[in-house]
């Protein structure tokens, strides 16, 4: 019974967090649908969203690669091309 209880809750639980939850829109441009494919396989995208303040052109490319080289994402070197210009282009600050 005990067990039955704590999925019970868990199952509640989830679905509160859940409900919270607001879809993340992205800038509609060329690219797009390669940012989504990779970069929502290992994480929110709001993550985008929520660094761009702060990264400019040149970072965004450190950091399609720190995904690749060092956390291993799987993006061939032409999709990463594609993901960087997006990035930069839609998500760069002006410094």
């Amino acid at each position: 019974m005990r067990a039955v209880s704590i999925a019970v809750a868990s199952v509640l639980i989830s679905i509160s967090a859940a409900a919270d939850e607001k879809p993340v829109y992205l800038v509609m441009e060329p690219g797009l649908d390669k940012v989504e494919t990779h970069c929502s396989a290992c994480h929110s995208l709001d993550y985008i969203i929520m660094n761009s303040p702060f990264l400019n052109s040149a970072v965004w490319g450190a950091e399609v690669t720190k995904m690749i080289s060092g956390f291993g994402a799987p993006i061939s070197e032409a999709d990463a091309k594609i993901i960087v210009e997006y990035l930069k282009q839609n998500y760069g600050t002006q410094n």
